[in-house]
């Protein structure tokens, strides 16, 4: 038991609430900043009128996220499975069709096949990490993939479907760390049996909010952004707009594009500044079009689609048990994101419904209602998913990721070397840093 130490988490994320929970069950005096008048960071649940549930943030969980269930259980939650009726849809250069080419299993199962060689708590340590590294993902795919629609395909699925980026903005080093984080492109991108097979009955903030209610009272503080960290020989000072925190250690647990918004005093050391410079976050839209009910199963359509052009990259059916209602969610990334976001809001509705009308047909045009949400103007996000590491940063920037700064320690989902960019990275994450403090 460390009776009398103070740790004070930056951020109320699955990453800062798991720091803070290890942290007081350790006998560690909390106290827990968040910027923003709720728990939860990168997740958000919206309620319809006849309690039809919408996940606007991070939403799944799926098999070896051992942690996430096992919070679930521990604060009394259930899970529900994704919807998985009818047969998934491909749109190639246009055209439907059953299954990507050959050639697409090929390169996946090469990926799989790199990111097997890389530690993921190094892997600028591997032997061809400088090569993998000033290698974009698309570089890599137009001299790989065979053809051109398999390259644009592969990489709107893995850059854009994992990572939030385009293919020519990340490198093939830190894709293949993501790769290698959870296992290989077959959990991340599978549905039942991947990294989407569930959901939390209740949303993923009912989680956040039990977890917070864990703590003692007093200890959480909503609505207030740090501004500063100061730190000496004695300990810390958080600075907020309304006051200062004094503790031992500080465990910041927002992503590092945020974090580099923080003043450190003395200031962060040159490599972990460059870090958070280089280390932006993914460009998402996500929008749900909510119907009187999921018709397009009646016709065997999954709702499940991925799209080798267009809008929209990937398409889910996302109703929810209980509720009579249909509701598709379909996910803009990168450039394709930042054109709907520049469009007049009724083209950028036009151009969204026709892209859900090429998956489920013409009664897509019709929606009750089209809900949208974009990470990328909450200010106190972003972006989403996560951070990604630039072109050519891994080698040099990437072993300040997680290092401590004297008494300051990094969490958040983008420290996690086991299912990076997830909510069950977040939480070991969280606990990670929380080790790392009670070592101390």
């Amino acid at each position: 038991m460390v009776d009398g130490f103070r740790v004070v988490v930056v951020g109320a994320g699955f990453s800062g609430l798991a720091a803070a929970l290890a942290l007081d069950r350790a006998g560690a005096d909390v106290r827990v900043l968040e910027a923003r008048d709720r728990v939860g960071g990168r997740v958000l649940t919206r309620w319809l009128p006849d309690g039809t549930q919408l996940d606007l943030g991070a939403q799944w969980i799926g098999p070896t996220q051992d942690r996430m269930y096992a919070l679930i259980a521990e604060h009394g939650l259930t899970t529900f499975a994704s919807a998985a009726v009818g047969v998934p849809t491909l749109l190639w250069a246009g055209r439907r069709r059953a299954e990507p080419p050959a050639q697409a299993a090929r390169v996946l199962a090469l990926l799989d096949e790199y990111a097997a060689r890389l530690d993921p708590a190094a892997p600028w340590q591997a032997p061809e990490a400088a090569r993998w590294d000033r290698t974009t993902l698309g570089a890599w795919l137009d001299t790989t993939a065979g053809d051109g629609d398999t390259a644009a395909y592969l990489g709107r699925l893995l850059a854009g479907g994992l990572l939030a980026t385009g293919a020519d903005e990340v490198s093939l080093l830190h894709l293949l760390f993501y790769l290698r984080s959870a296992g290989g492109t077959g959990p991340l991108l599978g549905m039942a049996g991947g990294a989407q097979q569930d959901r939390i009955v209740g949303g993923p903030p009912l989680l956040a909010e039990r977890m917070a209610a864990a703590l003692p009272p007093g200890a959480l503080s909503l609505a207030t952004p740090v501004r500063t960290i100061e730190q000496s020989v004695d300990g810390v000072t958080v600075c907020t707009d309304t006051g200062r925190v004094d503790g031992d250690a500080v465990v910041v647990a927002v992503a590092p594009a945020l974090a580099g918004r923080i003043r450190y005093d003395p200031p962060l050391p040159a490599l972990r500044d460059g870090l958070t410079q280089r280390m932006p976050m993914g460009s998402a839209l996500k929008v749900h079009a909510v119907y009187p009910e999921p018709f397009w199963r009646a016709d065997d359509i999954s709702g499940v689609a991925t799209s080798s052009a267009g809008p929209l990259t990937e398409t889910v059916d996302n109703s929810t048990p209980g509720s009579p209602l249909g509701v598709l969610s379909g996910f803009s990334y990168s450039s394709d994101a930042a054109a709907l976001r520049e469009m007049p809001p009724e083209r950028r509705r036009r151009c969204l419904l026709d892209a859900f009308s090429a998956v489920i047909g013409p009664r897509a045009t019709d929606p009750m209602d089209l809900v949208e949400y974009d990470w990328s103007a909450d200010p106190w996000t972003r972006g989403c998913f996560g951070g990604a590491l630039t072109p050519g940063a891994w080698r040099t920037y990437g072993p300040s990721l997680r290092a401590p700064v004297g008494r300051v320690h990094w969490a958040g989902t983008e420290t996690a070397t086991r299912w990076n960019g997830y909510l069950e990275g977040a939480v070991r994450a969280g606990e990670r840093a929380a080790s790392e403090v009670l070592t101390r």
